[in-house]
């Protein structure tokens, strides 16, 4: 199977989000809104397209994933408030999950926003999936959720060396993921 990543395009959004949905149906963790988060995410300033990337099977030119990175800040006592990315969701149709879809838009997100001058970000996903990119538990930067989640799911990663250094806090998601 032959399939290519690139930017999502505004023709792509209804596609995109039945693939979300599908993806979603049967995950455990889901709440089975992920494709609405996606939609108020797209409207809203925390939005950056470059980092909404799907996998397109090259043959039948059909949307098979979907990842998105979108702002969000990283604020400690201090009023200290920090730049980083939330990594959510990423999502691949059930039929052609670990074919490596998922891992390449993950990839290709890791390096896009390197290139784009964002020196970090945070997932809430698998404690067995995301340390293969890199990731790390964020309590190891004293990084925290806004809400309770086990510290194992919680992880980020630099994309520039000592980015998250000095950086310790609460993660301050935007208004549209509690929507």
């Amino acid at each position: 199977m032959n399939f290519i990543i690139r930017q999502e395009q505004e023709n792509d959004y209804e596609s995109t989000e039945k693939v979300i949905k599908i993806a979603f149906v049967s995950a455990e963790q889901s709440d089975q809104d992920e494709h609405n988060l996606v939609s108020r995410i797209r409207k809203s300033d925390v939005f950056i397209p470059e980092l909404s990337l799907v996998a397109v099977d090259e043959d039948k030119n059909e949307i098979l994933g979907h990842i998105l990175l979108s702002k969000v800040l990283i604020g400690n006592d201090d009023n200290k408030k920090v730049r980083s990315l939330a990594l959510a969701p990423v999502s691949v149709l059930p039929d052609y999950q670990n074919k490596g879809i998922g891992k390449s838009l993950i990839k290709r997100a890791l390096e896009k926003a390197k290139e784009l001058g964002f020196k970090s970000i945070i997932v809430l996903g698998h404690p067995e999936y995301y340390p293969k990119f890199g990731f790390k538990k964020a309590s190891l930067w004293q990084i925290k959720a806004p809400f309770e989640v086990p510290e194992e799911a919680l992880m980020a990663i630099e994309l520039q060396e000592g980015s998250l250094d000095n950086v310790s806090g609460v993660i301050e998601y935007p208004s549209v993921f509690f929507e």
